[in-house]
């Protein structure tokens, strides 16, 4: 079985964990799992059922915004595969991969994503008719979530609650989803693969302590 122009897509970022495998563009297999936790017992177990065990020349990972722990499984996955077999790495976001989703359903037209976040917060990004961002990630209380999202068609998990919320719109709910890697615009792929958490992580570093006073 040739890794010529294949790609391992690993998207753990989310509640959802899913990967897929990728020849020249096409599916050729793929699981997705909404689980909620496990992602790192579940993730090497899913790339093993693929093809070939996932070996491909290209690994695609999922940069978030998400959970900190499933990006981070994700991450440390793809980056171990990637140097065992000497392949290329690349990530994305799992927002963009979402609107992606959701434009396969709808046509070309604007899209919203609306993700759960931390906190009680919601992670939130537009997206134009093209897949390019049109507007910076933001991780907002439900009401502000609501207000800064424009867009007439929502996708997401928290799609239906955002619409709800504003009294207009269509929802459209969705998880990222590996095997949908090839709807994502080139443009959407990442060479600086580093998290997009999308929020500031709750735990802090002490502040170091004041120099002592000279004697």
């Amino acid at each position: 079985m040739t890794t010529e122009k294949r790609t391992l897509v690993i998207d753990s970022a989310t509640d959802a964990c899913s990967v897929a495998l990728l020849d020249d563009g096409q599916l050729v297999a793929g699981e997705f799992r909404v689980l909620g936790r496990g992602h790192a017992e579940a993730l090497v177990p899913m790339i093993a059922a693929l093809p070939g065990r996932g070996r491909a020349n290209r690994i695609a990972v999922s940069l978030g915004p998400g959970s900190f722990t499933g990006v981070r499984v994700g991450l440390a996955a793809a980056r171990a595969l990637a140097l065992a077999w000497s392949a290329e790495l690349v990530g994305y976001s799992s927002h963009a991969l979402v609107a992606a989703i959701a434009r396969q359903t709808h046509g070309a037209v604007p899209v919203c994503v609306a993700m759960t976040g931390g906190h009680g917060e919601w992670f939130v990004q537009g997206f134009d008719a093209q897949g390019k961002a049109s507007g910076a990630l933001a991780s907002l209380r439900p009401e502000a979530a609501a207000t800064a999202c424009h867009e007439e068609i929502v996708a997401g998990n928290q799609a239906q609650a955002l619409v709800n919320l504003r009294g207009t719109g269509q929802a459209m709910a969705a998880w990222p989803d590996a095997r949908a890697f090839a709807m994502l615009p080139s443009e959407a792929l990442l060479e600086d693969v580093r998290p997009l958490y999308g929020r500031a992580p709750d735990a802090r570093l002490p502040a170091s302590a004041p120099p002592a006073p000279a004697a």
